[in-house]
């Protein structure tokens, strides 16, 4: 993808209006705001996507949360979650620095892609199929552009599913026709289509609260998935196999 066409996909999604109820509910949360950021600015808009448009590893995740990236304007920064990823994605260098706190804390994405299913802060995290639907347009134009992605981390059952659902629609599948990939966590599983590369799919526990504080998921749990992703990018690297034919 090239920096221009990123640019335009990132201000698309900021002037987004195909969900006016999550605008409102995004900008009452922005104007209420919580206590413990109560001297902030919310971004209170739809958030664009974040990384490196020529990325091999694309993570997608579920939607802003109301006091993180609704909050700071940047996936996956200024809450419980954005930490846990960070620890994550530091240590195998697709991160800068292990916190993401602020749009201006100089943190940064290497050779990583950020997007989500909704762009928006759901209430209660419980987007509708609706408003899946409808911001389906974003993730469809960031997969026509990214044409140098391997690797696709998904956080969640619903990132999950709205990703396979659409690289099927690009004619991805596994070797086994009849097969359907289902969720876990770090399970992997190898997409082949006539056109197009071969991409590994990985599928990931989301760092979310619910799962971090009941010990759902562990950070070594999260690590384990992107210390994956990376040794999957190193093989491909190197000219070795780098996709096993059924998840692990």
């Amino acid at each position: 993808m090239d920096s221009d066409t990123f640019s335009a996909i990132q201000r698309s999604v900021v002037r987004c209006a195909r969900c006016p109820e999550l605008r409102a509910y995004c900008a009452s949360i922005a104007r209420e705001r919580k206590r413990e950021f109560a001297s902030d600015v919310y971004w209170g808009k739809p958030v664009p996507p974040f990384g490196d448009p020529h990325a091999r590893l694309l993570i997608v995740g579920l939607a802003p949360a109301a006091h993180g990236g609704n909050r700071t304007g940047r996936m996956f920064t200024g809450d419980g979650s954005a930490n846990w990823l960070a620890r994550a994605l530091h240590p195998v260098g697709f991160a800068t620095q292990p916190y993401s706190g602020r749009r201006d804390d100089g943190y940064s994405l290497v050779d990583c892609y950020m997007t989500a299913v909704l762009r928006c802060a759901p209430p209660g995290n419980r987007p509708t199929p609706r408003q899946i639907s409808n911001c389906s347009v974003h993730l469809e134009r960031e997969l026509n552009a990214l044409s140098e992605v391997r690797v696709v981390v998904a956080l969640g059952q619903i990132a999950f599913d709205v990703i396979v659902r659409q690289l099927q629609r690009r004619g991805y599948g596994l070797h086994d026709s009849r097969a359907k990939p289902k969720f876990g966590h770090d399970l992997q599983y190898e997409l082949q289509a006539a056109a197009g590369p071969r991409l590994v799919l990985l599928s990931s526990y989301h760092p979310s609260r619910q799962n971090t504080n009941t010990g759902k998921l562990s950070q070594e749990m999260l690590n384990a998935v992107f210390e994956r992703a990376r040794r999957l990018l190193d093989q491909e690297s190197r000219g070795l196999p780098a996709f096993a034919a059924a998840p692990l």
